[in-house]
């Protein structure tokens, strides 16, 4: 199996960037199937930079924020039955900060520490079976031409650094569930993927100033293109987007759904035996007059043992 079917599928996070509360991404080859007995362990770095609209209320305006959040993520994949599943645990930390007027005068702030973490249990229940390394390989090469379709449930932790008296944190201080379906059509050297989301939120009884904060689901998909020029190396196109997600504060309706826009570009390569390099760009568009508009860039190095 050629290292590039195990290169990490990465995340842009959005830490910090984004007033309604969550994290959307853009994660190209998410449903790749990796064999089994294999470990894979990533290392990545994300630079987010962008504009911050505010509800009004909080008389906070031309606000901006620079996020440099660094990750660790471990993948292993396991046999489910005669299916392949796998689990993934990502730890990210974070280095943020916000500029802008509050109430006409200039104020900034910084926040230090770690987001929440994730842990991710994803099971293709069409495709590939769950097999090692050289029977997926022949496998492979014996079906160019293969669609996956797989499902996932996601679990984010209150467990990032969260202070009650803060409007801004790096934690969410509420736990996030994600289920997800997808699919992937791979077709000699192009790949097509359609995966669809939703962020359901538990209630954050310790909101600002000892409010209760309630959100409603937000609705996610994103789709990609992807072109293999070698075994080890591909580039992808993507775009997603989000709707939805009304926050309650207090029982009181904010009239704030979400709609954005993510557009990516992925390229990977591998580095040295056994390892690879993975760069990402993403931009994201709100379409709403609360949101965030911001650029990212990401690095992720990866190795499999």
């Amino acid at each position: 199996m050629a290292p590039s079917h195990f290169i990490i599928l990465l995340f842009c996070l959005h830490l910090g960037c984004n007033p309604k509360g969550y994290a959307q991404d853009v994660e190209p080859r998410r449903w790749t199937p990796l064999p089994l007995k294999t470990n894979v362990i990533g290392i990545g770095y994300v630079y987010t930079e962008g504009k911050i609209a505010f509800d009004p209320v909080i008389h906070i305006e031309d606000a901006t924020v620079a996020v440099n959040t660094f990750a660790i993520q471990y993948v292993r994949p396991f046999k489910l039955g005669h299916k392949l599943a796998r689990v993934d645990v990502l730890l990210p930390y974070a280095f943020a900060h916000w500029k802008g007027l509050l109430d006409g005068l200039t104020a900034e702030v910084s926040r230090n520490g770690f987001a929440d973490p994730r842990l991710r249990l994803s099971l293709n229940f069409l495709g590939p079976p769950a097999m090692e390394a050289k029977e997926l390989q022949e496998y492979l090469l014996v079906h160019p031409t293969h669609t996956v379709v797989g499902a996932s449930l996601s679990i984010t932790f209150p467990l990032g650094q969260y202070y009650d008296d803060k409007l801004l944190n790096l934690g969410q201080n509420r736990f996030v569930f994600r289920p997800q379906i997808g699919f992937v059509h791979t077709w000699n050297k192009w790949s097509y993927e359609l995966t669809g989301s939703v962020f359901f939120f538990t209630d954050n009884n310790e909101f600002f100033n000892g409010k209760k904060r309630e959100q409603d689901p937000v609705f996610a998909l994103q789709t990609h293109l992807v072109r293999k020029f070698k075994p080890t190396m591909w580039a992808s196109l993507s775009l997603g987007t989000g709707l939805a997600g009304q926050s309650i504060v207090n029982n009181i309706p904010h009239n704030d759904d979400q709609e954005n826009i993510l557009a990516g570009v992925s390229f990977a390569m591998p580095i040295m035996k056994m390892q690879s390099l993975k760069v990402v760009y993403v931009r994201s568009q709100t379409l709403t007059n609360i949101g965030a508009d911001t650029n990212s860039i990401s690095a992720v190095w990866s190795t499999i043992f």
